[in-house]
């Protein structure tokens, strides 16, 4: 059975499995609730419609094969999505993509500014979901966001693999090392060497970013994200990058530094890091899925249905990612989103590209 086939009947019992849940909520995350709550009818997939199902199979391959596909994209937005979104554009490319794709990892906040604001960009990687403010900034220039969950992120914890003393940490002495609480290693268990904790974190205009202090410090500060922010970004000594390369430098260099970032960027340096158990609970494809590990987030892709018909090229390459998800998704380091939730991205693809 080809490639092609299988997408089919994968399709058509995808979107029959939205039509049965049409007007269900929309697929549980895992991610915390945000200060300011994420717009919902902006995560929300359009329903799919019998029309569309019986229409699917002649107008999928148009859609979904790169071959032939001409015209420029600009994707940019969340460092935690970008290896993802690198994955497709190269196979996209690959399997005989004709135009030219970038894909900047510039921080979900900035990725967001590019796609509402200056309009510059086709999709939006994003590893929290958007902001009103940010759906209120894109309505403004003409553009109604779409979301697409891609996967789940785990995040990370780390220190360096020279590290030998800790294996887990508790959300609330996390809490405290990234509020400058507590400041040494013996400070959080006095076995540990009396050595500065050096601490790195993803800076301001990163999801990562967003979700660490919705998740972690937040609820150290009576649940006042603000505090929490002020607190980490005014932390003596903090090393802040939106580049999660160089987090991974600094803390891979330091027996004593202490960072986070997406699970996909520990898994790529595992062999110079090590990754702490959060509550006693290992990072990991079964504890993600049983919601046991406390740092679990979706990532996203946002663009429009406008965007989509405008510029074809863009609707062939969301459907090529989605179709793709499964084959590359843990390969790159992240983990499968909830299966209804896949659904709903197809819904919301089709519904827009056709």
């Amino acid at each position: 059975m080809s490639k092609t086939v299988r997408l089919f009947i994968f399709m058509l019992v995808a979107l029959s499995l939205v039509l049965a849940a049409c007007g269900a909520p929309a697929a549980e995350t895992v991610a915390p609730a945000e200060t300011e709550a994420p717009s919902t009818d902006a995560t929300e997939a359009p329903a799919a419609t019998e029309e569309a199902v019986e229409e699917l199979p002649i107008m999928l391959p148009e859609l979904v094969e790169p071959a032939g596909v001409e015209g420029d994209i600009i994707t940019a937005g969340s460092s935690t999505v970008f290896p993802v979104s690198e994955r497709m554009a190269e196979l996209f490319q690959q399997e005989g993509y004709e135009g030219n794709i970038t894909v900047d990892s510039i921080g979900t906040g900035a990725g967001f500014e590019r796609f509402c604001v200056a309009g510059e960009s086709d999709i939006s990687n994003a590893s929290r979901p958007i902001k009103s403010s940010e759906k209120e900034a894109c309505q403004s220039i003409g553009r109604e966001p779409l979301e697409f969950r891609v996967g789940t992120d785990a995040l990370a914890i780390v220190v360096s693999s020279q590290n030998d003393f800790a294996t887990s940490i508790s959300l609330e002495n996390l809490a405290k090392i990234f509020s400058g609480e507590i400041k040494t290693w013996n400070e959080l268990d006095a076995s540990y060497p009396a050595e500065a904790i050096k601490v790195y974190s993803p800076g301001s205009d990163s999801g990562t970013f967003d979700y660490f202090i919705e998740a972690v410090l937040a609820p150290a500060f009576d649940k006042d994200a603000d505090k929490g922010e002020e607190a980490l970004l005014g932390l003596e000594g903090v090393q802040l990058s939106e580049d999660d390369n160089v987090l991974v430098q600094g803390v891979a260099g330091d027996p004593y530094a202490i960072g986070y970032f997406g699970y996909a960027y520990y898994i790529e340096n595992a062999g110079t890091l090590k990754a702490l158990n959060i509550n006693d609970v290992e990072p990991s494809q079964a504890n993600v899925d049983n919601g046991s590990y406390p740092l679990a987030r979706p990532i996203f892709i946002y663009s429009t249905a406008e965007i989509m018909q405008e510029k074809p090229q863009v609707a062939a390459f969301i459907g090529f990612y989605l179709a793709n998800l499964d084959d590359n998704i843990v390969d790159v380091g992240y983990f499968p989103a909830p299966t209804n939730a896949i659904y709903s991205a197809w819904g919301a693809w089709y519904a827009a590209a056709r």
